[in-house]
């Protein structure tokens, strides 16, 4: 079998246009990483393609679990978070399918975690100004102000609070209560970074550059933003008063 002690999970919904090259791209890193994807019920046939390409090239390192229909993103990592603790994995990434998140970048987030000593590892648009290409202006200004909001309202000094590009070691997703977790679009990518913190895991954020998909169709909804508008309020409240558990 061909091990690795990283698992890169990418959920899809609708990713035809992407899966199969999202895929040959991450197993061509000179770094070896293992490829999970969580779809939910694509129509598209996102799946089959994902079936065909283990069964003809890369069984022993790309792995899926399917999921009946839209159950949202937060549940969809968590399920990918249980099943790479019940394996032996180290590292356990996410990543969008679309290739927003440039996959060159992963072992960069490795290295925070592995070398310099990380508990996670944040791909982070604005540490280094804004790094966003192909964006339209509102979305730009709003998923960048909705950064500075959560860091005002919650006293938490990440530059990208809601980014989805990130390496966790394994003890912060051990220690994590994942059951906890209560939001599931936009607003997971906050609780999972604020609930690490409150912790007290060490968060790098590594500068990467976020471009917008070029095929396909985006899955964000103004549903999602607001989520995550009330959502980092409701998470002030809860670190008053929640007992964090000790670190792993």
């Amino acid at each position: 079998m061909n091990q690795s002690d990283s698992i890169v999970i990418i959920p899809t919904y609708n990713e035809k246009e992407n899966i199969e090259k999202i895929i040959r791209a991450v197993f061509a890193l000179e770094k070896a990483f293992h490829i999970l994807v969580i779809d939910d019920g694509s129509p598209d046939g996102t799946a089959q393609i994902v079936h065909r390409m283990i069964k003809t090239e890369f069984q022993d390192r790309l792995f899926i679990i399917e999921r009946t229909g839209k159950l949202g993103l937060g549940t969809a990592y968590i399920a990918g978070f249980r099943w790479a603790l019940e394996r032996d994995y180290e590292y356990v990434f996410e990543m969008d399918a679309d290739f927003s998140h440039d996959p060159a970048d992963l072992p960069r987030l490795y290295d925070a975690c592995a070398v310099e000593g990380h508990d996670l590892a944040i791909g982070s648009r604005y540490i280094s100004g804004v790094n966003v290409v192909n964006w339209p202006i509102g979305r730009v200004l709003m998923s960048y102000f909705a950064s500075k909001y959560v860091r005002m309202v919650t006293g938490f000094n990440i530059h990208d609070t809601t980014a989805g590009f990130k390496c966790y070691k394994r003890r912060v997703l051990q220690t994590i209560e994942l059951d906890k977790i209560r939001f599931k679009g936009y607003a997971f990518q906050i609780e999972m970074k604020y609930t690490a913190h409150k912790i007290g895991f060490k968060i790098k954020e590594v500068p990467v550059i976020f471009i917008n998909r070029r095929e396909g169709v985006s899955k964000m909804s103004g549903g999602i933003f607001s989520e995550a508008f009330f959502g980092v309020m409701r998470l002030r409240w809860d670190g008053f008063f929640r007992k964090y558990p000790a670190k792993a």
